[in-house]
């Protein structure tokens, strides 16, 4: 099997992708055709309201961050999975019902967004964190960047898969075809056995966990930039669905069949910046500079696009720098994360990436009403430039590090950040030492 999948050489992984990919894609399916009727069934194109949307199903992750980390370390994360994909299945079931029959209203969207944006908030650091279980260290590395790949990948090929099927069926069934792909996640946590994972620490309750895993990122400042970065470009420039939804019916004047094509084309480029991650043997913090700016250069040329072909084309560039830079962000984190706070620092990372959506989507919604689809992609282009400098200026400035090139990198993906040798070997004694002192903290408290 190919380096780049070797992680799938484990069985309990293996189950867990296969299960894990079908679920990702049904529940962004959902969220494309939950959008697509917002904008074009249940109002007249207002993007406001799809900001609102978007705001619920994404707000919770932020809001809820802080209990949903703290149960992703203290509880059995297989067991949590399978209440809370369980709970995703119901609300699929309930919503494909109300559109199928026509009963659906706008405010009960509202609440059926709100409800999975609950779901997902606790699922999702749970998600994250139960990787490190499947497999041993030498694959996890690997093993991040697939689940990131899955994850990410289903962001944007649900989204595809979910256009041309209202095209060809319309929005009710693609809620009941979602009900059904938690089945396959569920199936696969039933398969999972317990004697080959690898058991990760519990914490018992106690007080001031939750500053612990904030006290743990606030000594890590790589992480920190690393999460800047997350959060600008999650919060201004990952809003697909509005900004491929309003170029295409908006600026470019097509329907559901246009608006397919253009999700089609970002998700083959989120394939291809996905597969460039997974084929990393280690996530390397230039590589998340270089993915944010090429992603903001993308969406720059393409808010200057003068026909919806030149768009597609450039969207290619934007999911695969787009998916570059979060799957080496993600691998980043969670390999060099101490495992006892694992859960609590993707909990604060996905809160960043995901929630900063209630902020960002009605900014970039408002943006598409009344200045135009073509500046809220020029928001996107921002959000990534602006990433990178700040990374960037961390680096220079900050740490007195230069970019230097690595020998037979291609397509400007190959820098990385030197500092002299002294400096490297301290900051390495600096971060083992405080390693230690979370974990010895935690085996107090276990004792």
């Amino acid at each position: 099997m190919s380096a780049m999948f070797r992680s799938l050489r484990v069985a309990n992984y293996r189950l867990w992708f296969a299960g894990a990919l079908v679920s990702n894609t049904g529940a962004w399916m959902q969220r494309t055709a939950q959008d697509w009727i917002v904008l074009t069934h249940l109002t007249d194109n207002d993007a406001a309201a799809l900001g609102v949307t978007m705001a619920l199903q994404f707000g919770p992750l932020l809001l809820l961050m802080p209990v949903a980390g703290l149960m992703a370390d203290r509880f059995d994360r297989k067991r949590l999975l399978a209440w809370t994909q369980g709970a995703q299945l119901v609300l699929a079931l309930g919503l494909g019902i109300l559109v199928v029959t026509g009963l659906a209203t706008l405010l009960t969207v509202f609440a059926f967004a709100l409800g999975l944006g609950i779901a997902t908030a606790i699922d999702a650091p749970v998600r994250q964190a139960f990787v490190s279980e499947l497999v041993d260290d030498e694959h996890l590395p690997n093993a991040v960047a697939l689940n990131s790949m899955s994850f990410q990948g289903a962001r944007l090929v649900g989204p595809a898969v979910a256009g041309v099927l209202v095209a060809l069926i319309g929005a009710g069934p693609v809620f009941l075809i979602n009900a059904a792909s938690f089945a396959g996640v569920l199936t696969s946590l039933a398969f999972i056995k317990r004697s080959q994972l690898v058991p990760a620490p519990r914490l018992p309750r106690a007080k001031g966990q939750i500053r612990e895993g904030l006290a743990y990122v606030r000594s890590r400042p790589d992480i920190i930039v690393v999460l800047v970065v997350v959060f600008i470009i999650g919060t201004f420039g990952f809003n697909f669905p509005i900004l491929v939804s309003t170029m295409s019916t908006v600026e470019f004047g097509g329907g559901s069949e246009q608006f397919g094509i253009l999700s089609s084309v970002i998700a083959i480029g989120s394939l291809v910046g996905s597969l460039l991650a997974a084929r990393r043997d280690k996530a390397r913090f230039g590589v998340i500079v270089a993915g944010a700016a090429g992603f903001g250069l993308a969406c720059l040329a393409g808010a200057f696009s003068p026909t919806l072909w030149v768009f597609s084309g450039l969207l290619l560039l934007v999911g695969a720098a787009g998916l570059t830079t979060m799957n080496t962000a993600n691998a980043y984190v969670q390999t060099t994360t101490d495992p006892a706070v694992r859960g609590r620092v993707m909990a604060l990372y996905l809160a960043l990436f995901a929630g900063g959506t209630p902020i960002g989507a009605p900014i970039v919604g408002w943006a598409a009403n009344e200045l135009g689809p073509r500046w809220a992609v020029g928001i996107a282009a921002a959000s990534g430039i602006v990433a990178a400098l700040i990374a960037v200026g961390w680096l220079v400035l900050g740490r007195g590090m230069r970019v230097v090139r690595q020998p037979g990198a291609r397509f400007g993906l190959g820098l990385s950040f030197a500092a002299d040798r002294t400096t490297a070997l301290a900051e390495e004694r600096e971060l083992a030492t405080q390693d230690i002192a979370i974990v010895e903290t935690t085996q107090r408290r276990t004792s």
